[in-house]
């Protein structure tokens, strides 16, 4: 899942329009954000395995700290009590949690068994949407559009910055989504890691749109 999890970010607008998009991607987006440096630093591992499913080309071996379920709960528990230790607002601290845990949610529909439920059980499960293309697409870009929709409703732009920066982001991440799926694998497992890094970029972005767009 790509555009999903960016959609959740999008749609959580909607339900507390007081965090900022970037806070809500980086919630959406947290344990895709911490995976790349445990994988960067030897501590998880992933395989470069073009057919592994129709959708993508990579095998996750193993990610025990970043995608077990016990290890997203333990990680939205964490981001939603910094959030409320820092701002005393409970609300949008367990919203942020709840879009942290939402990522491993969404990727449970869509990748095949290889999710665990506890680090060092060796339980793993998945959906396996990823083996289905045309229904991948359909579904995530469903969900990317009610996600836009949503964010729409609740923001405007206070200037001409505030709509280029966010449909530029829309065609940003539809390109992206598109080269995922029609381009080639990774050079490396290494670039894995240092490209899922930039997508902090992402954030930032969604940073710089909400302070160029006012609530509704």
């Amino acid at each position: 899942m790509f555009l999903g999890h960016f959609a959740a970010g999008l749609a959580a607008k909607k339900v507390d329009n007081s965090p900022s998009l970037g806070t809500l991607f980086m919630a959406s987006q947290f344990i895709d954000l911490l995976w790349p440096v445990f994988l960067i630093l030897g501590l998880e591992s992933v395989r470069i395995d073009p057919g592994n499913t129709a959708f993508t080309p990579l095998d996750f071996i193993s990610y025990p700290f970043t995608h077990s379920l016990l290890g997203t709960l333990l990680w939205a528990f964490l981001f939603g009590l910094v959030y409320f230790l820092r701002k005393k607002h409970l609300k949008t601290a367990l919203l942020l949690g709840s879009l942290v845990l939402s990522h491993w949610l969404l990727d449970f529909f869509t990748h095949r068994p290889d999710l665990l439920l506890i680090p060092g059980v060796e339980i793993k499960v998945g959906l396996g949407l990823w083996n289905r293309v045309p229904a991948t697409i359909t579904i995530e870009g469903l969900l990317f559009l009610t996600g836009i929709f949503f964010y729409l409703q609740i923001t405007k732009s206070r200037n001409r910055t505030g709509s280029v920066s966010f449909w530029s982001l829309i065609v940003f991440l539809i390109i992206i989504y598109i080269s995922n799926i029609m381009g080639p694998p990774p050079p490396s497992e290494e670039a894995i890691g240092y490209v899922g890094l930039s997508q902090l970029l992402l954030v930032w972005w969604g940073y710089w749109i909400d302070r160029n767009r006012i609530n509704v």
